[in-house]
Parts: structure tokens; C-alpha cells; sequence
């Protein structure tokens, strides 16, 4: 019987040993909750830019629109990926392992297509004034990096993939909402899924 139990004990090692190798296992959860909060302010002073434009209290031309949106998300994903990086590398010192390896690389390249696809598609609209998809276009192309990359990471971020998607094609339903869905996409998703990551992997 302890025979077999020594067994049993070396193949859940070998398991372990074996899902480290082939996944990126040293996402911290509070990555994710940072980026929530930076996306739920970015969208915050957008929602005052458009309300401001809407009462007359603010005149803006719409190239200055443009130019301050798009700042606006820009400054929110250098500090996304500025924290996701500091509390990543900081996991992986805990962990002992190295941050840039195969893995990593295929990680990273599985992600970056959806989403390089993803930006070109949604400036497309842009240049041709179609602006009421670029949130759900963003919402969607990056569930669907989440989905592609889950097979080199985790296995809770298909779930967040899967909730980007679904959260991406009801803005398509709800064309005028795009602030709100992206707020609640980028925002209160990432702060809930960090939070879990962080009490299930990091606590």
C-alpha cells in the first residue's frame, strides 16, 4: 500500500514538473487588478471628455477627440504592461524560475497575433469613422489572445478570454455604450480576475 502511495506521490511530481516546463505559471494576480484600476480611469476621463462635449462645457476639434482618446488608452496600456511586468517578475523571483524562456516566447507570440490583428482592424474603423465598434473590437480580438495563450499559461485565463468575447459581441449589440463595456472589460474583469488569481495561486 505505501508502495503504491510513493507511486502515485512521484507521477503528481512528474505531472507538476512537467506542466511547469510547458506553461508560464508566473502570472501574478495583482498584474491584473492594476490594470483594472488604470483601465477604470482611463475610461473615467473619457466618459468626462464625451459628457463635457455633449453639455457644450468642453469644445474640442475631432482630430483633438481622436488624439486625446487615443493617449488616453495608450498612457492606460504603458502602465497596464509597466505593472503587469513589475508583478510578474517579482513572481518569478519568488518562484525561483526565469521570466524569459521557450514558454514564455510561445506565450507571448500566440497573444501577439490576435492582438497586432486586432489594432489594425480597429484603426480601419477608425480611419473610416466607424467608431462605434473599436470597443467591441477591442473586447473581442483580446479575448481571443487570452484564448490563444491559454495553452502556454494558466487555464484561468481562457475563462477571462471567454468573458471578453461574450462582454465584446453584446457591445456590438449595444452600439453607444462602448465606454461602459470597455470599462467593464478591461476594468472590473481584470480587478475580479486578479483578485481571484491572487487568492488562489498567491495567498
Amino acid at each position: 500500500m505505501s508502495e503504491t502511495i510513493d507511486h502515485l506521490n512521484d507521477l503528481k511530481e512528474i505531472r507538476s514538473l512537467m506542466e511547469r516546463s510547458s506553461r508560464f505559471i508566473s502570472l501574478s494576480g495583482l498584474s491584473g487588478v492594476f490594470a483594472g484600476i488604470f483601465a477604470l480611469l482611463g475610461a473615467g476621463f473619457a466618459y468626462i471628455l464625451i459628457e463635457g462635449l455633449k453639455s457644450g462645457r468642453v469644445w474640442m476639434s475631432v482630430e483633438e477627440i481622436y488624439f486625446f482618446l487615443f493617449m488616453d488608452a495608450f498612457i492606460v496600456l504603458i502602465l497596464a504592461i509597466g505593472s503587469g511586468l513589475f508583478f510578474t517578475i517579482r513572481q518569478t523571483r519568488k518562484k525561483g524560475v526565469r521570466i524569459w524562456d521557450s514558454t514564455s516566447k510561445r506565450l507571448i507570440i500566440n497573444m501577439a497575433v490576435p492582438l497586432a490583428t486586432g489594432g489594425f482592424f480597429c484603426l480601419a474603423l477608425l480611419y473610416y469613422g466607424v467608431v462605434g465598434l473599436i470597443a467591441p473590437g477591442t473586447l473581442i480580438f483580446y479575448g481571443l489572445a487570452l484564448l490563444n495563450g491559454s495553452n502556454f499559461t494558466l487555464n484561468d485565463i481562457r475563462n477571462l478570454g471567454y468573458c471578453e468575447i461574450i462582454l465584446g459581441i453584446f457591445a456590438t449589440i449595444f452600439i453607444g455604450y462602448g465606454i461602459l463595456f470597455w470599462a467593464m472589460g478591461f476594468g472590473v474583469l481584470h480587478i475580479i480576475y486578479g483578485v481571484v488569481m491572487y487568492f488562489k495561486y498567491e495567498k
